[in-house]
């Protein structure tokens, strides 16, 4: 394999009208000459399990502050013996990553036992600290719901100068944008201080599997952690609870208007039992629809709570299925009994007792864990984010009043650290009584970003860059992003393979589907999707699980065995390849395609 390579980072152009792209990003995101000959020797791959599509500015604050913070917590905090960080770059505004591991064997032992006593602290006292990070993380959503934005007054309140304040509304706007900032950063902080140790839980437990038991599919060491509960389903279990409520209050057919929710809330505001489900409404919606529609690292996903058509949509749907007499509940005995045959039969299979103790403690521990490498994603990618981009919107507002840019999104045209300068600018004007440089400065550069964005977005970004290794081993980059000597592979040769019927990817989740297949490429396509349809998209979100109740399968084009589209599938007990890299350019809406998740093909029938 090492013969075959990818285009280097230096050999790629620059899409025409998307002249200057380098400039909407930090001087250190992207390919430089300074760093030349280190970022030549890398192996980059294109995460489009979390970034997909092109970032706008300051949409790219994410992107830095999760994979800075990951590999802090990787190097710094916990020293995972052989795994540093993971280097980031944007090419043509989309974000690229290659592992970094430590090569020294002599430095990987060193590591060893600093990794044991702080690795082992967390796992003797998981319940305990997990609990203090939910008070942690709810007190931090508390500190970003209460920041607002406001423009600055014609003149400050009486009470400012009778209170004695001393200090003004322009100091406040400062404050508030870099409380934004610092509180996304400590975010960040907050979400890898478990989940890198979730991730080597689980995968000390794959490990031992595969040592043990040479034979073993990687996916049934995935279902012997399978059937838990976890937050993150608990949007889909509030839209049921609602869906049920509807019915039997008698108020399904209200939901036809679920395209048009101001008219469906008008309409259950006029009966008894409309209010009452609307006040369930209210409980349920805050925090569990601060649900994103994507992978919520982009301004532009849509929240359930801001379009309410989306949950409302999803619950007339499930109204329909409980009229027709359908269970709703995910299908949890069998996932468990399941669990449970495949650990009594592998337990069985081994030595001694002593190795049988092994076993259980590993997977007990794999399964205390577990639930948290889910569980954060609705903590900080969907609620805290939801959040985040809100405060942001509310100071595109400001900026709008004061003539900076002319809608509110236009504020995700900024770069993160251009926007104090911008306050600034409007700050230092006011305070003075004269005209701000902003007003003819910023609108002409925002136009001029958003041509490059659009130009970018015609670009199809290749699956990697550089020269693969000989051999993928990092684990994170196999379980996360499905990305495996194999697949790389697949890359390599996929215009000499390009027509054929069969795709591969992972086995993510077990059951074998045929059915016809509904391609979509974006979660605005969601309503597109019929009964008994396979899904085939470039990646789902957990907020898509309302639709699992429809579809047959699910094929993805990225993903690994621990993608939330695999895991998300385990637990519904729906058929799942992710990985396949080419589902949504091979396969075409309409055309029958059978899923074996078992085996991780999908093969097309017409």
């Amino acid at each position: 394999m090492s013969e075959a390579r990818f285009p280097g980072p230096f050999e790629i152009e620059t899409p025409p009208g998307a002249e200057g792209w380098q400039e909407l990003y930090g001087y250190s995101a992207v390919f430089s000459e300074d760093r030349r000959e280190y970022e030549d020797s890398m192996f980059w791959f294109h995460d489009g399990v979390h970034w997909p599509t092109v970032l706008t500015p300051w949409d790219a604050t994410f992107f830095e502050y999760a994979i800075a913070t990951l590999s802090q917590y990787n190097t710094r905090h916990y020293l995972i013996p052989p795994a540093l960080g993971i280097d980031a770059r944007i090419v043509n505004g989309y974000g690229y990553l290659s592992p970094v591991g430590v090569t020294d064997p002599a430095e990987i032992e060193a590591r060893v036992p600093h990794f044991l006593e702080r690795a082992g602290h967390y796992f003797s006292n998981w319940d305990d600290l997990y609990d203090k990070w939910l008070v942690k993380m709810r007190a931090l959503v508390g500190e970003m719901e209460s920041i607002r934005f406001e423009a600055l007054p014609e003149k400050e309140e009486l009470e400012v100068i009778t209170e004695g304040h001393g200090t003004g509304a322009g100091l406040t706007l400062m404050t508030s944008y870099h409380k934004v900032v610092d509180l996304g950063f400590k975010l960040w902080q907050y979400h890898f201080e478990f989940l890198n140790l979730g991730y080597a839980a689980y995968l000390d437990f794959f490990g031992f599997c595969k040592q043990a038991f040479p034979s073993i599919p990687d996916l049934a060491i995935a279902k012997m952690v399978a059937g838990v509960e976890v937050d993150l389903f608990r949007p889909d279990d509030e839209l049921k609870k609602l869906a049920r409520l509807a019915v039997e209050l008698g108020l399904d057919d209200a939901f036809a208007d679920a395209d048009r929710p101001d008219v469906l809330e008008e309409r259950l505001r006029g009966s008894d039992e409309g209010r009452r489900w609307l006040a369930a409404w209210g409980e349920a919606a805050e925090p569990w629809f601060n649900f994103s529609t994507g992978s919520g690292f982009y301004h532009s996903d849509r929240i359930w709570i801001e379009h309410r058509d989306i949950p409302f949509g999803f619950i007339r749907d499930y109204a329909a299925k409980l009229r027709e007499g359908a269970d709703l509940a995910r299908p949890l005995e069998e996932i468990r009994a399941e669990r449970d045959r495949i650990v009594s039969e592998y337990s069985e299979l081994l030595a001694s007792d002593e190795d049988r103790a092994a076993f259980a403690e590993k997977i007990g521990l794999a399964r205390v864990v577990f639930p948290y490498v889910e569980n954060h994603n609705f903590y900080v990618e969907h609620w805290a984010h939801s959040i985040l981009w809100r405060k942001m919107r509310q100071l595109g507002r400001v900026l709008v009043k004061e003539g900076f840019c002319e809608a509110e999104d236009d504020v995700f045209y900024f770069k993160r650290n251009e926007i104090p300068d911008a306050l600034w600018d409007m700050y230092q004007a006011w305070a003075v009584g004269v005209t701000p440089r902003g007003p003819a400065y910023w609108p002409k550069e925002i136009e001029r970003r958003r041509g490059i964005v659009a130009a970018l977005e015609q670009w199809s970004p290749p699956p990697a860059l550089g020269t693969p290794p000989e051999t993928i081993t990092e684990p994170f980059t196999i379980m996360l992003w499905g990305i495996t000597t194999e697949s790389v592979a697949g890359w390599l040769s996929a215009g000499e393979t390009g027509d054929t019927g069969e795709l591969t990817g992972m086995a993510a989740s077990p059951g074998v589907v045929e059915g016809p297949a509904r391609v979509i490429f974006s979660p605005a396509q969601i309503n597109e999707v019929q009964d008994g349809e396979v899904l085939v998209a470039p990646l789902t979100a957990p907020s898509w699980a309302p639709i699992f109740g429809k579809i047959g399968a699910t094929v993805t084009d990225v993903g690994g065995m621990m993608s939330h589209a695999a895991i998300v599938c385990r637990e519904y007990g729906l058929p799942a390849v992710t990985g396949t890299a080419f589902g949504t350019k091979r396969i075409k809406t309409g055309q029958r395609i059978r899923v074996d998740g078992n085996t991780g093909t999908v093969t097309v029938l017409d």
